[in-house]
């Protein structure tokens, strides 16, 4: 029989095994406690893969790791003193698996991958019973003449405790499990005893005694004696923390009364300067990501505490012990590999202590006086919390600091992601000359290929989709778009429900848009957004700005063209998302690009066409006969609906059509924001963070959002 396998090989496979897999579960260790924490400020698809990647792997290297060490202790027990088996490598070996228990107990900074790992907690639970069986099993082999007994069970009982800990982490933080603490925590707002209040009220009038009722008394504004324009840095993280322990419930869709919408809006109304808003949800968005991905609800606590003191306790006192331990019999390279694990532990821990105390917990635990903060640890919290102000592109990015400060300290993305229709259609047209041709028919099998390993929106997502800073004054203007609703009770209650129609009936535009209802009303959500996407890029990619004489109309074409890339991005390439308020998107969006791409095809247009000639051809269709006239409603293709709006918005309103477009933007992303569900925004946490999540807290705060189902209730005096 050929032997694939050459003896060399075999042999480096059975001297090196154990220790190559051991070190590889460290090393893996390590990129997650530096890496992990960037999935929340980035939307880089290779990244955040490269992190899943990661984090599979560490459970898979640590428990094959301890599966080498036992078959290891037994070949040893079977064939004592073998050759070339030195001494004490049975005692080694064993010492490693508990280290290995704490690397399948993983980093603070990732317990969970996605909300569906919270809810495989009980998977986790029956790994930690077997990989401890197995932990214990290679230790009694080791008996009796292991060297490192004390240090073997310091270190076992360290890494069960981080390994229940994360275990634990993920079962708090399953839904079913925060629904449930949750409601138990909301039971004493139901323990109001209707019977014996009415016995009491009923003696007091019998008594003449008498009783009346007055509203419940008006929220207080919260913070509103510190933000004269401003906010301080650690009133920040206090009040981001107050409104979450409020609403952190919104992820398992429980309501709220109007007592604490009251006090919410009350509080975000009253900034003055959008910057502070996005300050203080972009700290409660880092509460929820914390509470949902980390370890952050079992360690914050006393109790984990005094586990991680313990914890940590017993590796320095292991790795004293062996520091003094007789080594004559061990082999270097063991030596040298236990000396790694024991720094590595020792290391991890540290930095997940120094993690703890520079996150946003302690600052919210602070009890110090809201308007007189002088203590010196508050000083340094405020100085490091700085670093974490949003960035905005305006700020110069040329400074190595400025970027290290972006790269390590932003709290999410801080980008708007971006996907186009036109500049899809044109760079995935057939190619118009012979070289090309040829090209593309060579290229044919690549296609499939991605295609059968359903790898086709992964290429698309690197090769399509592109990304801009946040700016301030975007930020700012669907800051005060979604303001003006709050002081309009009846507003308050369209906002949420309306896609466009809001704006579009308002008295600035009834009059002069009557005949573009029929592109927001009637009409699926899907269907509206692609036709707004369209005339959006007609508009765009046909109008010179140098012709624009009003700087507020220059900015709206600005907000415009990034709102309408966005929510395209979020109909095509976040359709989990989006599934609760679209109806054939993929089939609308298939036969458009279908159409488009057929349109190019004709027309001799292709990659490297300039967008704005691809636009005017369009444009140039006579569109006097609706497409669905002449085709049915068996094509789902928008392409030249979306020409018939961008035509009628340039007719009737010339430069007043970019208010108009980007007031209707917004009222799109609102109402996709609202109609999400919180497990979807949930998720776009550990994926960077997306402006739509920020909206949707926001409008919230705003009471807006149609969570707010209760009355505050009579008090009786």
């Amino acid at each position: 029989m050929v032997n694939l396998i050459p003896e060399s090989v075999k042999s480096l496979w059975d001297n090196w095994d154990m220790q190559a897999f051991t070190i590889l579960s460290l090393s893996l260790q390590i990129f997650l406690v530096f890496f992990a924490p960037f999935r929340m400020r980035t939307t880089k698809v290779w990244l955040i893969s490269l992190i899943w990647s990661a984090y599979l792997l560490a459970d898979w290297a640590a428990a094959f790791a301890i599966g080498l060490i036992s078959n290891s202790q037994t070949n040893i027990i079977d064939n004592p003193n073998p050759a070339g088996q030195q001494i004490g490598h049975g005692n080694l070996s064993a010492f490693w698996a508990p280290f290995l228990l704490l690397h399948l107990g993983g980093p603070d900074t990732i317990t969970a991958f996605s909300l569906e790992d919270n809810a495989l907690w009980l998977r986790h639970f029956l790994g930690l019973i077997f990989q401890c069986i197995a932990a214990v099993y290679v230790f009694i082999q080791s008996l009796p003449s292991n060297q490192l007994l004390v240090p073997t069970i310091l270190l076992f009982l360290a890494g069960v405790t981080k390994y229940a800990e994360r275990t634990r982490a993920l079962y708090l933080a399953s839904l079913d499990t925060l629904r449930k603490s949750l409601m138990k925590s909301s039971e004493a707002d139901s323990s109001f005893d209707y019977a014996i209040f009415m016995e009491d009220y009923a003696s007091k009038n019998e008594s003449q005694l008498g009783q009346r009722f007055v509203p419940r008394d008006p929220p207080i504004m919260y913070g509103q004696n510190i933000f004269l324009g401003t906010i301080k840095e650690i009133m920040v993280i206090k009040d981001a923390y107050h409104f979450f322990e409020i609403f952190k419930g919104v992820l398992v869709d429980l309501t709220f009364s109007t007592y604490e919408r009251d006090e919410s809006r009350a509080y975000f109304v009253s900034f003055r300067n959008s910057e502070e808003v996005l300050r203080v949800i972009s700290v409660e968005l880092n509460f929820f990501y914390q509470i949902l991905y980390t370890k952050v609800v079992v360690v914050r606590t006393k109790m984990g505490y005094i586990v991680r003191f313990m914890s940590f306790s017993a590796v320095v006192v292991a790795f004293v012990l062996f520091y003094l331990l007789e080594k004559r019999g061990f082999n270097n390279v063991d030596i040298k590999v236990t000396y790694t694990l024991l720094y590595g532990a020792m290391a991890l821990e540290t930095i997940a202590f120094f993690r703890l105390v520079f996150s946003d917990w302690p600052v919210a635990a602070l009890t110090v006086q809201r308007t007189k903060i002088s203590s010196w640890m508050v000083v340094i919290l405020g100085k490091y919390l700085k670093l974490k102000r949003p960035n905005w592109s305006t700020e110069d990015s040329s400074n190595l600091l400025d970027w290290g400060r972006r790269v390590m300290f932003r709290r999410w993305s801080e980008s708007v992601s971006s996907y186009n229709l036109i500049d899809y259609c044109l760079k995935e047209s057939p190619r118009v000359n012979k070289i090309n041709i040829v090209l593309d028919n060579l290229g044919f099998i690549y296609f499939k290929l991605i295609d059968v390993l359903g790898l086709k929106e992964f290429r698309d997502e690197m090769k399509y989709i592109s990304s801009k800073p946040l700016s301030k004054e975007l930020w700012d203007f669907i800051f005060q778009e979604l303001k003006k609703h709050t002081n309009d009770r009846e507003s308050t209650k369209q906002v949420s429900s309306a896609r466009g129609a809001l704006v579009l009936q308002s008295n600035e535009w009834k009059n002069e848009c009557k005949d573009l209802m029929r592109f927001v009303d009637g009409v699926d959500f899907d269907q509206s957004l692609l036709m707004w996407h369209v005339a959006t890029e007609l508009c765009y990619g046909t109008e010179d700005k140098d012709f624009i004489v009003n700087i507020d109309d220059l900015h709206r074409r600005e907000y415009s063209k990034i709102l309408s890339d966005y929510m395209l991005y979020l109909l095509v390439m976040q359709p989990a998302m989006m599934s609760s308020i679209v109806g054939i998107a993929q089939t609308r969006f298939r036969d458009t690009c279908v159409e488009a791409k057929r349109f190019f095809s004709q027309r001799k247009l292709g990659p490297g066409v300039e967008q704005e000639l691809a636009c005017r051809r369009i444009l140039g269709v006579n569109t006097e006969l609706e497409p669905m006239f002449l085709k049915g409603d068996s094509d789902k293709s928008v392409l030249f609906y979306g020409s018939i709006l961008a035509k009628k918005m340039d007719n009737k309103l010339k430069e007043k059509k970019w208010k108009l477009m980007s007031q209707v933007w917004v009222e799109m992303l609102s109402y996709a924001a609202g109609h999400c569900g919180p497990t979807s925004h949930a998720q776009l946490l550990s994926k960077g963070g997306e402006l739509i999540s920020y909206v949707w807290l926001l409008m919230i705060h705003f009471g807006i959002a149609g969570q707010f189902q209760t009355t505050a209730g009579l008090r009786a005096i």
